[in-house]
């Protein structure tokens, strides 16, 4: 059960690795934050990141509750 879990761990790393994960392609946005200057660009960043935290951690909890639960089934 262990390996399994690390396994899709690794699958889902792996996800988010891959080149097109990183941006969706969008020739609007791309022109936009390129034009724009390092402030902004750094501001973007941070707004990705603000964005992305709460996501995060909100899944990573629920996966960590269910490993949980799987773990004191067993």
């Amino acid at each position: 059960m262990r390996t399994r879990f690390a396994v899709l761990v690794v699958l889902i790393g792996l996800l988010g690795v891959a080149r097109d994960a990183s941006a969706q392609g969008c020739a609007l946005c791309y022109t936009t934050a390129s034009a724009a200057g390092a402030a902004a660009q750094r501001s973007l960043d941070y707004g990705i990141l603000a964005l992305l935290a709460p996501a995060l951690f909100l899944f990573l909890g629920v996966l960590y509750m269910l490993y949980r639960k799987a773990t004191s089934l067993a």
